[in-house]
């Protein structure tokens, strides 16, 4: 059976801030997906233990009071979210992740913040991983206008309700995953441990052609971490 037909789970998180190395997980969702439909949903609410900023309370809707009042301690959210997540690396069923370097990324940086084992599947494997970002990036390059998931749900005819809710992006990252599979039959065909390798060396490239772009822009010292599914340490 094709990988996109098969198994498939979601994961995103909604977060204090956009900096992987220094936001906090305030909303959490692990969806498993067959066929296109969700057939098991876990979620979390953390309370951070620091302010969420108005602005990003804006984008998801989870305020500081109501996380302090509602949420679970971070140090056991994160474990938990690692935990399910090793999981399904270890029985070799594929993670999607829209942005995946963000997403896991932080979540490594929260286990580490609060001394706990860092993200990694038995072996050392931070896999498999399918990132429909990098994929849509590398499959249709030229293609004009933004990369975000609620654009890429248009190009791919794919329904998103409740953007910015960790399990509505879930989902939708999964079945953006599937439709970028039946579109380009070559990444549907693909084995996960393949195409996870093939999507390393797509981001590499990407990161290379955007740090080039900023320097020309006048960023003279821009520099792209070029790794993935996880930035360098």
């Amino acid at each position: 059976m094709a990988w996109h037909e098969d198994l498939l789970v979601g994961f995103d998180l909604e977060t204090t801030g956009t900096d992987p190395r220094h936001a906090r997980i305030v909303t959490a969702a692990v969806t498993e997906v067959k066929g296109g439909e969700p057939v098991r949903h876990r979620k979390w609410l953390a309370d951070p233990g620091v302010p969420i900023p108005p602005e990003t309370t804006a984008i998801h809707g989870v305020s500081t009071e109501r996380a302090a009042a509602e949420g679970r301690p971070a140090p056991e959210v994160a474990a938990e979210i690692a935990d399910a997540v090793r999981g399904y690396w270890a029985a070799q069923v594929p993670v999607v992740v829209y942005n995946a370097p963000f997403d896991l990324t932080l979540l490594d940086e929260e286990l580490r913040r609060y001394a706990l084992p860092p993200l990694v599947a038995p072996g050392g494997r931070t896999g498999p991983v399918i990132d429909p970002l990098v994929m849509d990036r590398a499959l249709d390059k030229y293609r004009r206008g933004k990369r975000t998931l609620e654009a890429a749900c248009r190009v791919y005819g794919v329904p998103l309700e409740g953007a910015h809710e960790a399990g509505a992006d879930a989902l939708a990252a999964v079945r953006v995953a599937r439709a970028i599979a039946v579109r380009f039959p070559e990444v549907g065909a693909a084995a996960p441990a393949e195409l996870h390798e093939s999507q390393s060396g797509w981001y590499a490239a990407w990161a290379e052609d955007f740090g080039a772009w900023l320097r020309r822009k006048g960023t003279a010292d821009a520099v792209v971490d070029p790794h993935w599914p996880l930035r360098a340490a």
